[in-house]
């Protein structure tokens, strides 16, 4: 139950702490994306629990599931359900608007960092 907890811990950060960032640069925020956000933190939560790979090699795969949900939830809230929560459409090596490589990179930067707040969270529910 403990390392349960973790999982728990990971998503509620990942949650608020996507939406404040999106509030701080943004303005707004939409719900999908706190929820996107908490997913996200818990997965690399995951990854850092159970992958021994070197931590660029973890911000990479963390950069790609990223953008990987990125574009899922785009494609659902901004061409589904006409939210219009985003649109990279301007923004170059964009596809379909719902992600572009720039975003992608910014993703690897900021796996980083999260990792190591991924891992300060396991010591304490491991």
């Amino acid at each position: 139950m403990k390392q349960a907890g973790g999982y728990v811990i990971a998503f509620l950060y990942g949650f608020f702490l996507y939406a404040l960032i999106e509030i701080t640069f943004r303005g707004y925020t939409h719900w999908t994306m706190a929820l996107t956000g908490g997913v996200v933190l818990a997965v690399l939560y995951d990854m850092e629990c159970r992958l021994t790979a070197h931590c660029i090699v973890r911000a990479l795969l963390g950069a790609l599931f990223i953008t990987a949900m990125e574009f899922t939830v785009g494609v659902f809230d901004n061409l589904v359900m006409g939210w219009m929560v985003w649109d990279y459409s301007e923004v170059p090596w964009n596809l379909m608007g719902q992600i572009c490589l720039p975003f992608s990179a910014l993703w690897f930067v900021i796996c980083l960092p999260a990792g190591r707040f991924c891992r300060v969270i396991a010591q304490r529910f491991q």
